[in-house]
């Protein structure tokens, strides 16, 4: 083999290495980020579930916390304490961006008020990092309409929608939506 012919196979050879260390390093960041993101959505439920309004607090983007005050917040959330008991959340897909992300979510749990039934949420959650950590901006509308414009492939796959609260009935889950509407037409 001539120098010249070695030195370029090593020069491919080299160049393979990297572009594949930079692929793996780039999924890496990316499996790294989702982690954090799922971290940070079981935390929130945690919190949420055991009524540490004020640790949730600290959860919400500082654009929300401006808007809403601490005590608010907390007041509002105790006052529907005692209308439901979460059991679980169920995490499906999810997508990271940069500092958004967009994870489609189910909260399992029970409603207790006006009738004690079983009941779901499925509802996309939209978390932005701010100071090097994720903050969820699920309840924030203007905030997240601010950040998908700014990431329009994300919104494209991951537009907002309005969350679908379900309950069971007769072994069913029947959407609460469809009931209301079924409801209203019959009254017409």
């Amino acid at each position: 083999m001539n120098i010249r012919w070695r030195a370029g196979l090593a020069m491919a050879a080299a160049l393979l290495f990297l572009a594949s260390s930079s692929f793996v390093a780039a999924r890496a960041v990316s499996a790294t980020d989702e982690a954090e993101v799922r971290s940070r959505l079981e935390q929130a439920f945690q919190q949420l579930r055991a009524g540490d309004y004020n640790a949730l607090y600290e959860a919400l983007p500082s654009s929300s916390q401006r808007r809403i005050p601490r005590e608010r917040f907390v007041t509002a959330l105790e006052r529907t304490r005692g209308m439901y008991e979460l059991d679980r959340l169920q995490i499906g897909a999810m997508r990271v961006s940069g500092n958004l992300a967009a994870v489609d979510t189910v909260v399992y749990g029970r409603v207790r008020q006006p009738v004690a039934t079983e009941g779901k949420i499925v509802v996309r959650q939209y978390l932005m990092r701010e100071d090097g950590q994720w903050r969820v901006a699920t309840a924030d509308r203007s905030t997240i309409r601010r950040l998908l414009a700014g990431n329009p492939t994300l919104a494209r796959r991951f537009p907002p929608s309005e969350p679908r609260i379900y309950i069971k009935r007769d072994g069913r889950w029947m959407d609460i939506g469809s009931l209301s509407a079924a409801r209203r037409h019959m009254q017409q």
